[in-house]
């Protein structure tokens, strides 16, 4: 039977990580796309945190998993927020048009 080891957690936080990079350089259109990938990232950082934080046996790695958590759902109502403000003003939120953010 096979175990898991670290090398595999970390190949697949490596892969989320640039899943998540090419989906920000492939899609620079739409705003919620963006904010989604952004999250994978964070998600994929916090993978990485979790593999080592169980490796060497230490919880540090795991309190700052939900330190981060905690900021990325922040972020995400916020920016949530605001990209309804700005479609309720643009109706649109294609980042081409969003140009300037007066207020």
């Amino acid at each position: 039977m096979m175990t898991l080891t670290l090398g595999h957690f970390l190949s697949l936080g490596a892969m989320l990580f640039a899943l998540s990079v090419i989906g920000i350089f492939l899609n620079r259109k739409n705003l919620i796309v963006l904010f989604m990938a952004i999250e994978l990232m964070l998600l994929a950082v916090n993978m990485n945190f979790v593999a080592f934080s169980h490796y060497l046996g230490d919880m540090h790695g795991q309190v700052f998993v939900f330190f981060i958590l905690t900021v990325a759902a922040a972020e995400s109502a916020i920016g949530l927020a605001i990209l309804v403000l700005l479609f309720r003003n643009k109706n649109n939120i294609n980042v081409d048009e969003l140009n300037s953010l007066k207020g």
